[in-house]
């Protein structure tokens, strides 16, 4: 059975297009979560549609993959080129076909049988990898001699590479008309950065490191220092974004693939699924309440060094504490991945095109109905000068 193709949605115009809103910087930022990793694609569609380009793209793992597709093309090329990444990644499963059957009308459907076919295709990715994306080691890492790559991990990602050097243009990411950022983790050090195209000359092997995860992927070796999956630390490249300087009026899409949300699990394979989601959700909704209270103080600075007396306005200490108070805005707009409980543990390696169109629907809609209250698109003007919007929390169906 031939594979189905997403729709071209966007010649639709489904949903209106926007003016720019009233901030300096559109940032989109991505987290790490494998074949999750659609549902940002879906977002981006929506975005793109809105004509809400984002002039900063900063992602962890499939996030980074993601964010080169979007900063590494054209405007008018970006959702083209993420849909055959993903098409390409999800091409290979045998058990695509019988899934389609099987949740047609005419078949008895469930979230037992879907489930069954998920971790059916789940199954085939770990023995026979992912078109485009990494292919298994033969022989085994456990039978190569030890100091080798092929002893380090339990995949090649080889192919990855050609897939980043054919749809992304490195050449247009590192002339910066698009600020792009990676997470990765040095793994002698133990230290976190992000390798950035304001202080970076970005290749494949920058997004290949952000999204090495051991100990399927091998380390990426860079200026001599090998590099983990930036998710080992951080999921999200949401604090790397919020405290970057200068600061600037920032409208913050923060596209997550894990809930930190959950229910109590009832078997085993639920208590695995639990940790991954708790492990890899990076605690977003904490984050921007530090980062609110943050704000706070910075007003509450500004306000008492107005109130200072003229002769203690030129003090030295001031210096280091005035660049601290500068007035600017952020609106924080949360896109969370809801899993569907059918989807189980291995839903982050569950590379079928039927999943992959499921996630990629999913984060279309999700900011479809989120763009539908412009006050998501306001000017914050509360004491912190910071609002957070979430699809789930706010009710924005």
């Amino acid at each position: 059975m031939s594979a189905r193709v997403i729709p071209n949605r966007t010649a639709r115009k489904s949903h209106r297009q926007l003016a720019r809103p009233p901030f300096e910087c559109i940032a989109l930022l991505l987290q790490g979560g494998g074949a999750l990793g659609a549902y940002q694609a879906g977002v981006y569609e929506a975005l793109s549609e809105a004509h809400l380009a984002p002039d900063w793209v900063a992602g962890i793992s499939i996030g980074a993959v993601n964010a080169a597709l979007i900063a590494g093309n054209a405007p008018s090329a970006r959702v083209e080129k993420l849909r055959e990444f993903w098409e390409l990644i999800t091409a290979g499963s045998s058990w695509d076909g019988i899934a389609r059957f099987a949740m047609t009308p005419s078949v008895a459907r469930g979230e037992f049988t879907r489930g069954l076919l998920n971790q059916l295709s789940a199954g085939t990715a770990l023995l026979g990898g992912a078109a485009g994306f990494f292919a298994p080691r033969v022989p085994s890492a456990w039978l190569q001699p030890p100091g080798s790559v092929e002893a380090t991990s339990y995949y090649d990602t080889a192919p990855l590479k050609a897939t980043l050097e054919r749809l992304v243009d490195f050449e247009r990411i590192n002339a910066g008309e698009t600020r792009f950022s990676v997470g990765a983790v040095n793994v002698t050090t133990g230290n976190f950065l992000y390798f950035d195209n304001m202080t970076h000359t970005i290749s494949a092997e920058h997004v290949m490191a952000s999204g090495a995860l051991p100990p399927g992927f091998p380390a990426v070796e860079i200026e001599g220092e090998f590099y983990w999956d930036g998710g080992l630390v951080s999921n999200t490249p949401l604090q790397w974004v919020l405290e970057s300087e200068p600061r600037r009026d920032t409208l913050a899409f923060q596209v997550d693939l894990w809930s930190a949300r959950g229910v109590l699990p009832r078997t085993m394979l639920e208590v695995m699924t639990r940790q991954k989601e708790i492990q890899y959700s990076s605690r977003t909704r904490n984050n921007s309440d530090r980062f609110k209270y943050t704000q706070r103080l910075r007003n509450a600075l500004a306000s008492l060094l107005q109130k200072l007396p003229d002769e203690l306005r030129e003090a030295p200490e001031l210096a280091i504490l005035r660049p601290h108070t500068q007035a600017k805005a952020y609106n924080l707009i949360q896109l969370i991945y809801r899993a569907k409980q059918y989807e189980g543990e291995s839903k982050d390696y569950e590379f079928s095109r039927l999943s992959m169109e499921d996630h990629w629907r999913a984060g279309y809609h999700d900011t479809v109905r989120t763009l539908r209250h412009p006050e998501v698109l306001e000017h914050p003007n509360n004491h912190e000068g910071v609002m957070t919007f979430d699809l789930a929390q706010n009710g924005r169906e």
